[in-house]
C-alpha cells in the first residue's frame, strides 16, 4: 500500500510537533538535574562529537561508494549508509537527548548496520509487493 500524500503531511506535523516538546521536556529534567551550565555543555559538546564523527564517518562512506564504482559494482548498501550517516549528523545537531541518541546510533558503524537492514528489508518488500517500481536508465 503506498503512502497517501496526506497521510505523510499528517506524519511529518506531528512528528515536527511532538518531537520538540518531547524533547524540551527532557532538557528542562536534566536541567532540573544537573543545573543549566552542565546542560548546554551536554548540548554542545554533543553537537561538536556528533560533527566530527559525521564528517569522519561520512569520509569512510565516500571512500567505500568511490571503491565500489572503480570496481564496477552498484554501491547499494554504502548509499544507504550514507544516507543514514547524513541523518544522524543532522539529529546530532540539532538540541536535544532523544534527537542526539538516535543521531548517535544512526552515525556508529555497529549499530547503523541495524538500521541499514531494517531499511533493506523494507525497501525489499516495497518492491515484492509491487508498490515500488525502479526504473533503469542506460
Amino acid at each position: 500500500m503506498l503512502i497517501k500524500k496526506g497521510d505523510f503531511m499528517i506524519k511529518l506535523i506531528v512528528l515536527f510537533t511532538l518531537v520538540p516538546i518531547i524533547e524540551l521536556y527532557f532538557l528542562l529534567k536534566i536541567n532540573q538535574i544537573i543545573g543549566l551550565t552542565w546542560s548546554m555543555i551536554l548540548i554542545i559538546v554533543s553537537g561538536i562529537v556528533g560533527a566530527y564523527l559525521s564528517k569522519s564517518e561520512g569520509r569512510v562512506v565516500i571512500k567505500r561508494i568511490k571503491l565500489d564504482l572503480s570496481e564496477g559494482r552498484l554501491p547499494g548498501d554504502e548509499l544507504i549508509k550514507g544516507l543514514c550517516v547524513l541523518i544522524g549528523g543532522a539529529m546530532l545537531l540539532t538540541p536535544g537527548v532523544i534527537t542526539d541518541f538516535f543521531g548517535f546510533t544512526l552515525i556508529i558503524p555497529g549499530t547503523r548496520n541495524l538500521y541499514c537492514k531494517y531499511i533493506k528489508n523494507k525497501l525489499y518488500n516495497l518492491i515484492q509487493r509491487g508498490d515500488m517500481k525502479i526504473y533503469y536508465r542506460n
